[in-house]
């Protein structure tokens, strides 16, 4: 693979991995929900109105779903290509954040796509599935990271 050709690619991760945390802070933030451990940046005074999955537009719920999506599919697949990677992901506590997001995020996200009136029963059928990958694909990601950060090491 690539990181063995060019080991700085290692260095190049590690600096990435922040921008890839960002990206589950992001989420959080545009669902108003806070991530313990998180460097949440504190709430301006005039964002009086708390939007949460449950009551903000559709467009914004769909747009969320599909970048969760498209984000955890992404990063499984680069950790079940490479899985010498989770070591770097580790030195970043991303299974605690990882864990700490979907806490977090999924109840709220699954909650707010089963309450919602669909005017196409078609968009909670598509969101309901992306939903359901989403929480597959991070579920798998954290397994591969577990297995291994802890226990390849003492099977070795």
């Amino acid at each position: 693979n690539i990181f063995t050709w060019q080991p700085s690619y290692f260095s190049d991760l590690d600096e990435t991995l922040p921008t890839v945390l960002q990206v589950f802070n992001n989420i959080l933030h545009k669902c108003g929900l806070q991530c313990e451990g998180a460097s949440a940046e504190p709430q301006k005074l005039e964002e009086r109105v708390h939007v949460t999955p449950g009551n903000m537009p559709l467009q914004e719920l769909k747009d969320i779903v599909l970048y969760l999506c498209d984000t955890c599919t992404t990063l499984w697949a680069f950790l079940d290509v490479f899985p010498l990677a989770c070591q770097t992901f580790q030195k970043h506590e991303f299974c605690y954040r990882l864990a700490s997001f979907y806490e977090l995020a999924i109840p709220e996200l699954e909650s707010a796509i089963k309450k919602r009136h669909y005017e196409d029963t078609s968009v909670f059928a598509d969101l309901w599935r992306r939903i359901s990958h989403s929480r597959k694909k991070m579920i798998e990601a954290f397994h591969v990271l577990i297995n291994q950060v802890c226990l390849q090491p003492i099977l070795e």
